[in-house]
């Protein structure tokens, strides 16, 4: 057993008694205290002590990846061990968790998986819920999930952490039955305050907005009352904040922004500015942020002789603590996920964060002394924020989160979420929202769902243990998922049938789709008797594409309606079976359509008019829409082998009853993937690579090369790579880098082209001014000096100062200049007095004549 000590400079430290009494004495303690506090390293150790970690696991979840693994390796350093051993981490693709270790750190996405096959959680004896005030979907899921539990687990030991936002609510939620006054309210758990290292803080408010007095210049605007208000950019502010921080006492500055996107542009123009600023020379600049590499992350945590920026999201907010930090610049915003009723998409938008985050924000500032706080906003701005942040369950899509709990057996039907003990229950208005929303798509049994979604008949129910109370299929006779609702549960993606339809409503050609979702669903209907095997094939060959499986239901459907308007109804039955077609299935397949069809047509989808089906008339745009639902289905071929490299790392074969076995063409898409004796891609069509990045930009990841000057096309190039779920869609296309970074395209247009004049122009001021720089460089030779000629950087400025900013390649250059020089054609002009530099002698041309 490693020995176990406590930081006496962590505040948690000097509670330890208070808290391991509590815990010892009751199932649930609330722990709150600000982040650095020690709470979420010391906790762990106090159940240690405890001896929790002897007949099971002490469980410790984490909202990210990235503070699971770096709080585990701390506390192994306090244990004097390596991660694995006594303390061991579990996040998404990494286990480092050892057959003794009694600690274990996890995401908490991870402990939801491990639900749904330990409903009881009985590998734990202790599980500590930490940074509980984050609220997120999965955080209130654990907390509903552990009250349901506890009853059934009095041998469990449950720690919630929260910083000092609202920790009743979670006593609250936890409060047991008085055993000597079962009348009376139920006690809710203890909470355990703990004082943060605080040290005063000093707020200063610098908004984006500010006012400038008016000069009385013929430019300044009028408003009325002589000030004119000026909008600075965000990453403008920030620098500026960054400058006036520049002047305090040395301390490391801890930036906060909304995205990494927004982290890389300031990257960029923050290093211009210690460039530019000897009080900040030999600053470093370091991101943090949830997708970089493990050496990247490490730079953050470990200590530096160098004044340090670090431009952080919001997981720096409260998950993990940065040392070193003295300052802090705010500017009041983050990425809220939030669910579109309008749209039906899952949003990002940038927020305004909360008084909440913001005073957490600030606190970060005040950990080892007295510090700074810059917000870029008003104090107006501030008491006019909401709070706290809104819960996840309340600002997300109810329609999977009923989905995903129906799934793992958290509810068993559709009525019981509201049962379900949340901290805070969502609208029950949203609840029945979803629950419609599931139903049209055919994810719920209910109006529009229909059996052909389902399994064949499912065993009983097993009765339920733990929090869960059986999985959703299994619920009751029947259950309330379909087979479709599995499927669409089991995706991070929306659910693949309406993303279909949606899509093919966009693109005019919902009805065809409509067919085939129908015919996907179903049996097929075609028969293939083993002794009439040949025969079967040779009628259903009229219907092969030799490019799509798909398009192969689209033909067999034309087929049957023109048959079916001609034939009597026992004539029909005839012509299906002579030509081994299963009636019953086409009979269910044109059933389920017209079930589909009014469905979508109730979520406001065009599904046509008298318009007759022709599926092969409109086959990329169906099959455009078809990918959008089975994006992680697509494989490309490898040259090797007959095999196709699949999404994430598969490899799988076409059937051998497809179309397209013989074919093999490079890139197909694939309505399921069977495993056999192998893994096999049934129903195919061949797809561009291109259709996957037109249809799911967001889902693509984006690589771009170094930009580089390319003097023929007179603009900023790099290459681009596009890649989705590990698989190359392009390899390099040649890209303009102004749609990725217009402000460094713009830098590198006006350096190579206007300052170094490696352009195709016959511009008549790029002459005048060749010939006043070789004026110039005459006149250094003359003089044998090499110091009179201006450096290339004020060149720069001066094409800087005049060019606007969104000239950014040489096609934008000559739209602007063909209108500039119409009121200035000087305007770009070098005159001897831009090119001299002013620090150069009194020049005495006459001492230095051209010729003796």
């Amino acid at each position: 057993t490693p020995r176990i000590v406590y930081p006496d400079n962590l505040p948690v430290s000097a509670r330890r008694e208070d808290i391991m009494s509590a815990i010892r004495e009751n199932q649930v303690v609330v722990v709150a205290g600000e982040t650095g506090s020690g709470k979420t390293t010391q906790l762990p150790k106090m159940c240690l002590e405890l001896g929790l970690g002897e007949r099971g696991l002490i469980g410790h979840t984490q909202p990210r990846r990235i503070a699971a693994r770096s709080v585990a390796e701390r506390i192994a350093h306090e244990l004097g061990e390596r991660v694995g051993a006594t303390v061991g981490y579990q996040v998404r693709f990494t286990s480092e968790v050892g057959r003794d270790s009694r600690i274990k750190l996890m995401t908490d996405g991870i402990m939801l998986a491990e639900i749904s096959h330990d409903p009881t959680l009985s590998r734990y004896n202790a599980i500590i819920i930490d940074e509980a005030h984050e609220r997120s979907l999965n955080i209130d899921f654990l907390l509903g999930y552990l009250r349901r539990l506890l009853p059934q687990r009095p041998d469990l030991k449950v720690v919630i952490t929260s910083a000092t936002i609202d920790p009743q609510r979670f006593a609250e939620h936890f409060a047991q039955p008085d055993p000597e006054h079962p009348e009376a309210e139920p006690v809710p758990a203890p909470v355990i305050e703990v004082s943060g290292r605080t040290y005063p803080v000093e707020i200063r408010y610098r908004p984006l907005t500010q006012e400038r007095s008016g000069d009385g210049g013929p430019d300044e605007e009028d408003t009325g009352d002589g000030l004119a208000d000026e909008d600075r950019d965000p990453i403008d502010a920030v620098c500026d904040a960054v400058v006036e921080l520049s002047r305090e006492p040395r301390g490391d500055i801890l930036v906060f922004f909304a995205g990494e996107r927004e982290i890389r542009d300031a990257q960029d123009a923050l290093q211009k500015v210690i460039d530019s600023h000897r009080s900040l020379a030999g600053t470093q600049i370091l991101p943090l942020f949830g997708r970089l590499s493990m050496a990247e992350q490490n730079r953050v945590f470990s200590q530096s002789s160098h004044r340090r920026i670090v431009l952080a999201t919001n997981v720096a907010e409260t998950s993990l603590t940065v040392p070193g930090i003295k300052y802090v610049v705010d500017p009041g915003t983050a990425r809220i996920s939030r669910y579109s009723a309008r749209t039906k998409v899952q949003r990002l938008p940038i927020e305004r964060i909360s008084q909440a985050s913001a005073k957490q924000r600030s606190g970060r500032s005040g950990r080892t002394s007295d510090g700074v706080c810059i917000r870029l906003y008003s104090e107006e701005d501030f008491e006019s924020r909401p709070e706290f942040t809104d819960p996840e369950i309340l600002r997300t899509n109810l329609a999977a989160v009923i989905l995903q709990m129906i799934s793992v057996g958290v509810v068993r039907e559709p009525g019981d979420i509201l049962d379900f003990p949340f901290v805070q229950k969502p609208d029950p208005r949203a609840v029945k929202d979803g629950v419609v929303l599931l139903q049209e798509l055919g994810a719920l049994r209910g109006p529009g769902a229909s059996a052909e979604h389902d399994d064949a008949a499912s065993p009983p129910a097993r009765r339920s243990r733990g929090g869960r109370r059986g999985r959703g299929r299994k619920g009751g006779a029947r259950g309330p998922l379909t087979r479709t609702g599995e499927i669409l549960a089991a995706l991070p993606v929306d659910p693949r049938l309406g993303r279909m339809i949606v899509e093919a409503d966009r693109r005019g050609c919902a009805r065809e789709v409509l067919v085939l979702t129908a015919a996907l669903t179903v049996q097929d209907p075609r028969e293939r008797p083993l002794e009439k095997r040949q025969a079967a094939d040779e009628f259903h060959a009229r219907f092969k594409d030799k490019t799509s499986d798909f398009l192969s239901y689209g033909l067999l459907w034309q087929y049957l309606q023109e048959q079916q308007a001609e034939l009597s109804s026992s004539q029909f039955r005839k012509l299906c079976r002579r030509e081994y077609l299963n009636f019953l299935r086409i009979r269910e397949w044109q059933d389920l359509y017209a079930q589909l069809r009014q469905i979508a047509r109730q979520s406001g989808i065009d599904v046509g008019g008298s318009r007759e089906i022709d599926v092969a008339a409109h086959q990329d745009d169906v099959h455009k829409s078809l990918l959008s639902g089975l994006l992680s289905n697509i494989g490309v071929r490898d040259e090797r082998s007959r095999e196709y490299r699949g999404a994430r790392g598969t490899r799988f074969a076409i059937f051998p009853g497809s179309a397209l076995f013989k074919k093999s063409p490079d890139w197909i898409v694939s309505a399921e993937l069977v495993e056999t004796s192998r893994l096999w891609a049934r129903t195919n069509a061949a797809i561009q690579p291109e259709w996957a990045e037109e249809i799911a930009p967001s889902l693509v990841k984006r690589s771009y090369s170094e930009p580089h000057w390319s003097r023929s096309r007179g603009a900023v190039m790099a290459s681009e790579k596009v890649t989705l779920y590990g698989l190359s869609l392009v390899s390099e296309r040649p890209v303009l880098f102004s749609s990725i970074d217009p402000e460094l395209s713009r830098e590198l247009f006006i350096r190579h082209a206007l300052v170094e004049g490696d352009w195709q122009t016959r511009h008549t001021f790029v002459k005048r001014n060749r010939k006043a720089l070789a004026e110039v460089e005459e006149l250094e030779n003359r003089m044998r000096r090499k110091d009179l000629r201006v450096d290339d950087q004020v060149l720069f400025d001066f094409y800087d100062a005049r060019v606007p900013a969104n000239v950014v390649s040489q096609r934008h250059f000559d739209a602007w200049w063909k209108k500039a020089r119409h009121q200035d054609e000087h305007l770009l002009d070098l005159t001897p007095e831009d090119l001299i530099a002013p620090e150069a002698p009194a020049l005495d041309t006459d001492s230095f004549p051209r010729s003796w």
